[in-house]
C-alpha cells in the first residue's frame, strides 16, 4: 500500500533540532525526499549526510526564514534539485516567552519575523510553483499557545493565532489549485524552544513540563499522517497535546 509520501519533494524549515529533524529522519524513512533548511548549517549538513548514507535523497540549504531574500533561495534550490515542491512544512520557531512590562522589544520582533514572516515567506516563495502545477501542500506550525492564551505568552500566542488565521484564509483560497494546507498546533514538547526563554524565573517554570512533554517524533507522527492522506482529503487543522497537559 503506497504512503502517498514516498517520491515527494518535502521542504523543512527549522529542520537543525527538535521536530523539524524529527520529522525530516521519519519522512526519509518513508520515501520523501528532503530539502532541510536552518540558520545551523554544520546542523543540518551533517544531517543531509546521515539521510544520504542511509539511502535517502536529501540536500541542505543554510536558511534565516526572517530573510524572505533567504526563502526564496532555498525554493529556488529545491526546484532546480528535484524539479518541483511537493510540501512546503514552515516549522522554524523561537518562543522566548515573558511578561509584557519586562518590554522584552527585541524578542518581540524576533518571534513576529521569524513565526510568522517566516511562514508567509515560505508561502510567497513556494506558492506560484505548486499553482503552476495544480499540487502541493503547505504544513503551517501554529501551538496550542495558538489556541489559549496565558501570562507571559502574550506576543507568542498572537504570533500563533496569526499563523492559524493565515493559514484558514490561504486554504480557502488556493481549493480552486488543489493545494492543501494543513495546520499542526503541538502542545508541550520536548525540544530546544524552551532555552530560548531569557527570563529566569519564567524558564524555571517550564522545566515542570519536561516530566510530561512529548518526544519530537510524536510532532513527526502527525506531519506523516496529514501528508499521507490521499490527494482529495485536506487536513486543515491538528491540534495534539501531552495525555497530562492540562492547558
Amino acid at each position: 500500500m503506497q504512503n502517498n509520501i514516498t517520491g515527494k519533494v518535502i521542504v523543512i524549515t527549522g529542520a537543525s533540532s527538535g521536530l523539524g529533524e524529527a520529522t525530516a529522519r521519519l519522512l526519509a524513512s518513508q520515501g520523501a525526499k528532503i530539502v532541510l533548511a536552518a540558520r545551523r548549517a554544520d546542523r543540518i549538513n551533517a544531517l543531509a549526510k546521515e539521510l544520504i548514507e542511509s539511502g535517502s535523497h536529501a540536500i541542505a540549504v543554510t536558511t534565516d526564514v526572517a530573510r524572505r531574500h533567504d526563502v526564496t533561495n532555498l525554493v529556488d534550490i529545491t526546484i532546480k534539485t528535484f524539479g518541483h515542491i511537493d510540501v512546503m512544512i514552515n516549522n522554524a520557531g523561537v518562543m522566548p516567552l515573558s511578561l509584557v512590562e519586562k518590554l522584552q522589544v527585541e524578542e518581540w520582533e524576533q518571534m513576529v519575523d521569524i513565526n510568522l514572516k517566516g511562514v508567509l515567506y515560505g508561502v510567497a516563495a513556494a506558492l506560484p510553483h505548486m499553482q503552476s502545477r495544480k499540487s502541493g501542500q503547505f504544513i503551517n506550525v501554529a501551538s496550542t499557545a495558538g489556541h489559549r492564551v496565558m501570562p507571559t505568552s502574550s506576543v507568542y500566542s498572537a504570533t500563533k493565532y496569526a499563523v492559524r488565521a493565515f493559514s484558514e484564509g490561504l486554504r480557502q483560497e488556493v481549493t480552486p489549485h488543489n493545494i492543501r494546507v494543513t495546520i499542526i498546533s503541538p502542545g508541550a514538547s520536548a525540544t530546544e524552544l524552551m532555552t530560548h526563554v531569557s527570563d529566569k524565573e519564567i524558564a524555571n517554570n517550564l522545566k515542570a513540563s519536561a516530566d510530561f512533554a512529548l518526544p519530537a517524533s510524536a510532532f513527526a507522527n502527525m506531519v506523516s499522517f496529514a501528508i499521507s492522506q490521499p490527494e482529495e482529503v485536506d487536513v486543515n487543522e491538528i491540534l495534539f497535546r501531552p495525555t497530562r497537559q492540562e492547558k
